[in-house]
C-alpha cells in the first residue's frame, strides 16, 4: 500500500486513471485500508488527519493530488470530504462515504470530545484509546485480534494528532446542503451494527445525494474496512468504474450531468 503522499508531482494525466484520495477516521491511519483492494491501476494518495480544523484538513485533501479524483473517506475522513465538496466540487469525480454522519455535532458529542481531550492532555492517551474502542466494531467486547489491531493503530496516530482531530471535530457543520448539490457517482457504505453512525445516518445521506448507491453491510461495525473489506472493495470497484466512465465522457466534450451514476 502506498504511504502518505508528500506531493502530487506524479499525478495521473488528465485522460488516465483517476487517483483515489483515502482519508481515514479519527485515531486511524493508512493501515485502516490495508485489507481493501483498491481498483487496479488507480494511484492512491493517503491523507493524515493532523490539522485542527475541518477546513484545513479539506485543504490537505485538495493538495494531495492535482486535477479530479475519487474521494474515499471513513467517519471524520468523510466529514472532511463534505468540506472538500463545499470548496471544490469540480475536483471530486467520485465519492465513497463510509461509516459517517452528515449532521452537525450534538451537545453530547462536544462534551465527549472535551473529555477525551482532557484525558490526552493529562498524559492518559491510552485511556482515550480504551474509551473509544467499544464503538469501533460490531461486537463489544471486540474480538481480541481486532482490539489489539485498533490499539496499535491508535497509538501510532498518537496524542498530538488526536488533539488536532478532536479540535477538528468541533469545527464540523451540517453537510446536507453540500450533499444535495453533488453530481458525481456516490457510494454510501455502512455496517448494520455501527453504534457510532447507525443506519439512519447513511440513509439520510443517500437520500440527499442524487443517484447515490446505498451499500448495507450486515454484521459490520464502524471500522468496516477491517471487518468486511470485501464489501468495501466491491463498492469501490463499481464506484470507480462509474466515475472513470463519466470522467472520460467529460474529457471527450460530452455532458454526463444528466445522470449522476
Amino acid at each position: 500500500m502506498p504511504g502518505p503522499c508528500a506531493a502530487p508531482a506524479d499525478s495521473a494525466p488528465p485522460d488516465g486513471p483517476l487517483p483515489l484520495v483515502a482519508v481515514p477516521g479519527m485515531l486511524c491511519d493508512a493501515s485502516l485500508w490495508s485489507d481493501v483492494a483498491f481498483p487496479d491501476g488507480h494511484p492512491v494518495r493517503h491523507v493524515a488527519l493532523t490539522e485542527p480544523s475541518v477546513g484545513e484538513l479539506a485543504d490537505s485533501v485538495l493538495a494531495a493530488t492535482t486535477g479530479r479524483f475519487v474521494l474515499v473517506g471513513l467517519s471524520l475522513g468523510a466529514i472532511v470530504g463534505f468540506e472538500v465538496l463545499r470548496r471544490a466540487p469540480e475536483r471530486v469525480a467520485g465519492l465513497c462515504l463510509v461509516s459517517t454522519n452528515a449532521g452537525a455535532p450534538r451537545p453530547e458529542q462536544y462534551a465527549a470530545w472535551r473529555a477525551l481531550d482532557e484525558l490526552a492532555g493529562d498524559g492518559r492517551f491510552d485511556a482515550v484509546v480504551e474509551r473509544t474502542l467499544p464503538g469501533m466494531f460490531a461486537r463489544d467486547p471486540a474480538p481480541r485480534h481486532l482490539a489489539e489491531r485498533y490499539r496499535r493503530m491508535a497509538r501510532s496516530v498518537g496524542a498530538c494528532a488526536a488533539h488536532a482531530q478532536l479540535a477538528a471535530q468541533a469545527t464540523r457543520r451540517d453537510a446536507f446542503a453540500a450533499l444535495r448539490a453533488v453530481r458525481c457517482p456516490t457510494a454510501v457504505v455502512y455496517g448494520t451494527r455501527d453504534a457510532l453512525c447507525p443506519p439512519g445516518f447513511h440513509r439520510a445521506i443517500a437520500e440527499a445525494v442524487p443517484g447515490a448507491r446505498l451499500h448495507e453491510v450486515p454484521d459490520a461495525g464502524h471500522l468496516l474496512p477491517w471487518e468486511r473489506a470485501d464489501a468495501l472493495t466491491s463498492a469501490l470497484a463499481d464506484l470507480v468504474t462509474a466515475a472513470q466512465a463519466r470522467h472520460r465522457l467529460a474529457r471527450a466534450g460530452c455532458n454526463p450531468a444528466a445522470s449522476p451514476t
